[in-house]
């Protein structure tokens, strides 16, 4: 089929750029000098275009530019099965060249394009990388109707070069679903402006403020295309969708406005209860990364992980192997910065203080069918913190650590029982509550003292626990009950391959050991046979992080009793980490005496062993076990 005159420009224009990039006119003249020089004879100097084509292919010119022009056909011209694959995540390298996806006609799609960026200024106050050092880099992650997108990285700069694309279905139900992060910033963009766009295209420039103490402050700005597939059969009227948009945003302010009186209104009764209640933690608000205060029940919700977690515990070992970062703070003191995170900019950042860890834990828990509930109080010394509480069928009280993934069971101390009766011992770290909430539940504790471990947690007991409207909260806090509440995403499965990783790390910290030791004038002989014996250890260590039982350890015992001769000594220093760096690994295993008397061994026939376990959970959250060992001759 002929192409119009049109497309053959533009593909003898894509040619010619692809050509030019791969420096092939030099390396065309090159083959015509030689051959020109050793092939032909002084009296025929001249050569043919079959010579020089065949000069070209014998030097595999010719193969090196075929593979590098990939032709694809235009979305019209392509057949669409009637199952297409789902939609993914392209990048759209350079404009002019037609990308492969597969477009469903029955579907609508949002094509989202990022053509740069400007006034990023962020990264100015960071030191230049040392050669070999890797760059920052700035990442875009975007969340549409339960899919979930993240751009390639480009380097940190005032123009950063982001030139992605992302095909967003907007009728979709559903996903198949080493260094730092830093959030720089969150925004909610309103898609539905390209309805009433002519040509089904619009472009928008974004500016992006801070997150926390700079949420005023504008971090750059982001040009967006916005694009709808296929092409709208009736374009509305922008009156129209302004005039929507406007009523939606009456519609949550009134909502939002009601909900404030309530809430002022609520909180004077509960003082009027005992005057001391207003120094308990009773927080019924709490500002987002973007210095937005939000009901505190916004930010749980029932999230079902799909096939990724399968048990409650299971969840919370995963959520307790995602970063803990407090919120940072301008200046000193010890004062702590008030930021609640959104469940996206806290998946995104892979980090967050201990309510994003406790919010997204209860949200799970939830999930699994649990009656769970945050908790807001403090531990020891006075400090703030939140944890989460499930509430049993048999009147069980389970606390969950959500930075740990320990459990404990609530026994409550009574203090009217006479001396001779033994009162349980609290084995958790709190101290006070001052409330509990879920996604449709807010109580506040009205009991004499707020001491958890006095505290009784009949929470249908008025007299003890103060409740919210439910109604109250559900039109603030329900899905879809204003727009401005921002929706959950679904959790990604994770991206890293946990052997290649683990067999990494391995390789990365066997080299660091044998130049520790060649530092201090020792040479290094590893024992395979010795490292491939401790897995089953740091197996065991991960399945009792996760269920609370220990299995494994006598047949571990008993290998290692078989691999270490009569007369030899074994000594084992295993550690757990949640990242992947190996030099931060190693710095923080030398700090350990008794892993630097592993490392740093002198003896007869002295064997080094070292084994890396890393373990793979949603959002590319990873629990690393190491073990190092050694055997020796022991002399007396």
């Amino acid at each position: 089929m002929a192409l119009p005159p049109e497309k053959a420009s533009e593909l003898k224009q894509i040619i010619h750029q692809q050509l030019t990039k791969m420096d092939v006119h030099s390396r065309i003249r090159e083959v015509l000098a030689e051959t020109i020089h050793e092939e032909l004879p002084p009296q025929h100097q001249q050569l043919s275009q079959e010579d020089l084509m065949k000069a070209l292919t014998r030097r595999g010119i010719i193969d090196d530019v075929m593979k590098e022009l990939n032709f694809v056909t235009d979305i019209n011209d392509k057949e669409i099965t009637s199952t297409p694959k789902p939609t993914t995540h392209f990048v759209d390298r350079q404009a002019a060249m037609l990308k492969k996806t597969n477009i469903d006609p029955t579907r609508r799609y949002l094509y989202l394009q990022v053509l740069g960026g400007k006034a990023f200024l962020e990264h100015l106050q960071e030191p230049e990388p040392l050669p070999g050092q890797i760059c920052s880099t700035l990442t875009l992650c975007l969340h549409f109707r339960n899919q979930r997108f993240r751009s390639k990285p480009v380097p940190c700069a005032c123009e950063p070069d982001f030139s992605d694309g992302f095909l967003l279905e907007v009728y979709k139900e559903s996903l198949d679903t080493s260094g730092e992060t830093t959030l720089v910033a969150s925004y909610f963009l309103e898609w539905r402006s390209v309805l009433c766009a002519e040509n089904r295209i619009t472009n928008v420039a974004v500016e992006l403020l801070g997150v926390g103490t700079e949420s005023k402050v504008s971090v750059g700005i982001l040009n967006i295309r916005l694009e709808m597939y296929p092409k709208l059969n009736k374009t509305l009227s922008q009156e129209i969708v302004t005039t929507q948009f406007s009523l939606e945003r009456q519609k949550t302010a009134e909502k939002e406005r009601l909900f404030l009186v309530y809430a002022k209104q609520w909180w004077r009764e509960y003082l009027q209860i005992r005057t001391s209640h207003n120094t308990r933690l009773v927080k019924i608000f709490a500002q987002d990364e973007n210095g937005i205060n939000r009901p505190v029940c916004s930010y749980v919700k029932p999230l079902r992980a799909g096939r990724l977690l399968d048990t409650p515990r299971q969840a919370a070992r995963f959520v307790s192997v995602l970063g803990y970062e407090r919120a940072p703070i301008i200046g000193g003191g010890n004062s702590k910065q008030e930021q609640w995170c959104t469940l996206l900019a806290f998946l995104c950042r892979n980090k967050g203080d201990c309510e994003d860890h406790a919010n997204l834990l209860c949200s799970l828990l939830l999930g699994f069918g649990l009656e769970a509930f945050v908790c807001v109080g403090t531990k020891a010394k006075g400090v703030p913190h939140t944890w989460v509480m499930t509430y049993g069928i048999d009147g069980i009280i389970t606390f969950w650590e959500s930075l740990t993934g320990h459990r404990y069971i609530h026994n409550p101390i009574k203090p009217d029982d006479p001396p001779i009766v033994e009162q349980p011992k609290p084995l958790y770290p709190y101290r006070t509550i001052g409330c509990v909430f879920n996604h449709h539940k807010f109580l506040a504790n009205c009991q004499p003292t707020d001491a958890v471990e006095v505290c009784s947690f009949d929470l249908h007991d008025e007299s003890k626990w103060k409740p919210m409207s439910s109604e109250a909260i559900k039109s603030v806090c329900s899905p879809g009950a204003t727009t401005a509440l921002p929706p959950f995403p679904p959790l990604c499965a994770s991206s890293v391959d946990a052997a290649v990783t683990s067999n990494e790390l391995e390789l990365q910290l066997r080299m660091l050991v044998v130049e520790h030791r060649k530092d201090l004038g020792l040479s290094t002989v590893w024992d395979d046979q010795l490292s491939y014996l401790l897995s089953p250890a740091l197996a065991a260590y991960e399945l009792e992080r996760t269920t609370g039982v220990s299995s494994g350890n006598e047949e571990f015992q008993d290998a290692i009793r078989r691999a270490v001769p009569d007369g030899h000594t074994f000594k084992g220093f295993p550690i757990h980490f949640v990242h992947r760096n190996a030099r931060r690994a190693f710095a923080a295993c030398l700090r350990s005496p008794f892993c630097d008397e592993i490392l740093c061994c002198r003896g007869d026939q002295v064997r080094h062993a070292v084994r890396v376990r890393v373990f793979t959970y949603p959002e590319s959250a990873c629990a690393v076990w190491i073990m190092f060992a050694c055997k020796y001759r022991s002399v007396l």
